[in-house]
């Protein structure tokens, strides 16, 4: 790859993974306030499986570059950006734009990565491992002695959760296919088979008086079991619609129910809670809050990784070049951890 040329990969409309295209072009010059980052990983999230068909909440108007977030190191900083970022490795969150070799990013936005961290590794813990800790931490407040559920936890953001709630001291239950069963044990984790299992009915055998906490990436109809699975005092945290990947219709209104179902359970007089959460949604409410809280949970995650309670799940490493392959694989639900790009 040329590192004077841009090459991005470019979202057309609602295709299949072989209609994404690949686009080259001039590297961008950094404006006032922003850094140009030279792109060493990004990843495969479900945010990018939900664009190509259409699905996500609050998609750009096609055509876009997706890519929800990326590591890279720093080659040239615009006016008013201190000399000191360029030539620092970085990591950054961006919703859209970074399956690309050089991404303009605001310099506010970028966190820098620990020596000793490598690039991929960084990579499968941007939005997933900061969603993760938000999620355990923010949200449920998990604590030492507490039991939690973890639907998807073979996944991006399911594997590096059950590792920060072992790390915390609770005890994980997690819902994956077999095949990852013998993964998750290693990592303390109790199995349970979504395909084969009634989840409901074996949750409440492992946990007979309910859950502290159900960590629920799936939405539709489910999200009523996981509700009930909660203790007294107990938090569902939702923070996806998988259900309704495939389904037409408004992507708009898989969310609105979900949001529905959370002030309705909120409302009724019950030692419950409901939240619904989407990483990005604060930005737009308070984008120094946003920016604060961003640096310091993904800094709490980096340390996680270099203390050893949590390990960078890869599920592979494929080149930006075989993008197809890679949202294919992602999409597979085969993998264990992330799917990570690469220039």
């Amino acid at each position: 790859m040329n590192a004077e040329e841009l090459v991005e990969v470019v979202l057309p409309g609602t295709v299949e993974p072989e209609g994404l295209r690949i686009r080259r072009g001039a590297v961008p010059t950094a404006g006032p306030g922003q850094v140009l980052v030279a792109m060493e990983a990004t990843g495969v999230s479900f945010a990018e499986q939900q664009m190509r068909r259409g699905r996500y909440y609050d998609q750009p108007a096609f055509p876009f570059v997706p890519g929800y977030d990326l590591v890279g190191t720093v080659v040239a900083a615009g006016a008013g950006v201190g000399p000191g970022l360029v030539g620092t490795r970085v990591a950054a969150l961006l919703k859209v734009g970074g399956w690309a070799s050089h991404v303009l990013v605001d310099a506010a936005d970028v966190v820098p990565v620990p020596d000793g961290i490598g690039a991929a590794e960084a990579e499968t813990l941007v939005v997933n491992g900061v969603t993760a800790w938000q999620l355990l931490h923010r949200e449920a407040r998990v604590r030492a002695g507490q039991t939690v559920l973890v639907l998807g936890a073979n996944g991006g953001v399911g594997s590096v959760l059950v590792q920060l709630a072992h790390a915390a001291g609770a005890r994980v239950i997690g819902t994956a296919a077999a095949r990852h069963h013998d993964a998750l044990r290693a990592r303390g984790v109790t199995p349970v088979d979504h395909r084969t299992e009634d989840v409901a009915a074996r949750v409440r055998e492992l946990a007979p008086d309910g859950v502290h906490a159900v960590f629920d990436h799936v939405g539709g109809r489910g999200i009523v079991d996981s509700w009930r699975l909660l203790a007294p005092g107990g938090t569902l945290v939702s923070y996806g619609t998988a259900a309704t990947r495939d389904d037409t219709g408004s992507k708009q209104w898989p969310v609105l129910k979900l949001l529905g179902r959370v002030w309705l359970w909120n409302a009724l007089p019950n030692r419950r809670r409901a939240h619904f959460c989407n990483l990005w949604a604060g930005r737009a409410l308070a984008r120094d809050r946003f920016r604060a809280r961003l640096r310091a949970d993904l800094t709490e995650v980096f340390d996680a990784l270099r203390r050893g309670d949590i390990t960078a799940q890869i599920a592979a490493q494929l080149p930006l070049s075989r993008v197809a392959d890679a949202l294919r694989l992602a999409e597979s639900g085969t993998v264990h951890g992330k799917v990570v790009l690469t220039p």
